[in-house]
Parts: structure tokens; sequence; C-alpha cells
């Protein structure tokens, strides 16, 4: 489905995953599929184009059949990289998109109207929009206007790694979600797997809904 504002969504696996003792968290197996098998389907219908922003070698992504988008930006510096390079792959392969929606991929909950809920919290196209539940501010998961690129692009190369620093600076409206129910249990909608014990944990909610 492409929605009226062209919305790309931009998959942020380039993180570390130390507390899962390193490698790609997102290929981790949860209730028999991939995390980020279960990212992509829960976003696709959500977007016009998914993106997964990675860095190393990209084959490892093959079987997902989407783009991967390595950082631009010399060195290990963190989502914000991330966005950018999701934000410039936009500009140079959909030019007439507006925003980018930003999602972790160790968030195998989140909301199934999510890009909607980001658009609709203001009229106006220009905003930057955050989420929010009752665990606190995911700043990386946002709507994110093409506008931003280059903006973006100077803090990077001036050092800046913060990605909530950056999106206060950048007047963010929080937009909040409040928890869903899985399993019979309320859940944060950004649940996010970030340890062994987390892993688990989603591994016993999908078992129990047999999602």
């Amino acid at each position: 489905m492409v929605l009226p504002d062209g919305v790309v969504g931009v998959l942020l696996a380039g993180g570390r995953s130390s507390r899962m003792g390193g490698g790609d968290k997102c290929l981790r197996k949860l209730g028999g599929r991939t995390i980020l098998a279960r990212t992509i389907n829960r976003l696709r219908s959500q977007v016009s184009d998914i993106v997964i922003n990675a860095n190393g070698d990209a084959s490892r992504f093959a079987t997902f059949g989407v783009p991967v988008v390595p950082d631009s930006i010399v060195g290990y510096a963190g989502p914000l990289a991330g966005v950018h390079a999701g934000l410039e792959w936009v500009k140079a392969n959909r030019p007439d998109a507006v925003h980018v929606v930003t999602m972790a991929t160790d968030t195998p909950f989140f909301p199934t109207d999510l890009v909607r809920r980001l658009l609709q919290a203001s009229n106006d196209r220009s905003a930057l929009r955050i989420a929010k539940s009752d665990a606190g501010t995911h700043y990386v998961i946002g709507l994110w206007p093409v506008a931003l690129a280059d903006a973006l692009k100077v803090s990077l190369e001036r050092g800046e790694r913060k990605v909530g620093a950056w999106t206060k600076a950048h007047g963010a409206i929080e937009v909040f979600f409040p928890p869903v129910d899985v399993a019979g249990q309320s859940t944060d909608p950004f649940f996010n797997i970030n340890a062994p014990d987390d892993l688990a944990a989603a591994e016993a909610l999908v078992r129990e809904k047999s999602l």
C-alpha cells in the first residue's frame, strides 16, 4: 500500500547487541521466525518501501529482499547515522517521499497503525514526531521529514551522537502509545529485546498467542 505521504520505512539494524552477546540481534529467532522478519511483516502494510540500515556484509540480509543501506558517516556513529543513511537513500531513490519512519529491529510488538498515528499527530508536515509510551520516549522510533537530512548530516559531522538531544533540539513532538494486549498481558507497545531474558519473555508471549 502506497500511503499519501509516501512514507518509507527504515529499519535500524546497526546496533552492536552487546547485551545479547554480539552479532545481529534481529536475526535471532522468535517463535520460529527471525525478529527482523516479524518487524518487516508488521511494517510492510504501513509504508511504501522498506530499507534496512546496517553496516558490514549486506549479504546476511539477502533473504529479506529489501535494500541494505550502510552508514555514510565514518566510524560507528550510532542510530543517528542510521537515520541519516535512510534519509539519504530516500532522497536518491524515492524523491517524492515526504517522510521516513524509523523503527528498531528488536521491537516485535509495535503497533500496526504506528505510521498512521504518527502522521495524524500534527498537521505540520515538517514536524518531527517521536514515539512515547509508559516506558519512556523511544527516540529511534519516529517519523522524520526527509527535509531534515542536510541538518542531520551537519550535526553528525560536528560529532553529535545523541538521538534524544538532537530530536529535542529540532522540536520533536512526542506521540503517546498506550499498552497493547499480547496474549492477555498488558505489554508496552515498544517492548524491546535487549538481553536473553527479554527474548525469553517475548518467546513466552508469542508461544501463548501463537503469533
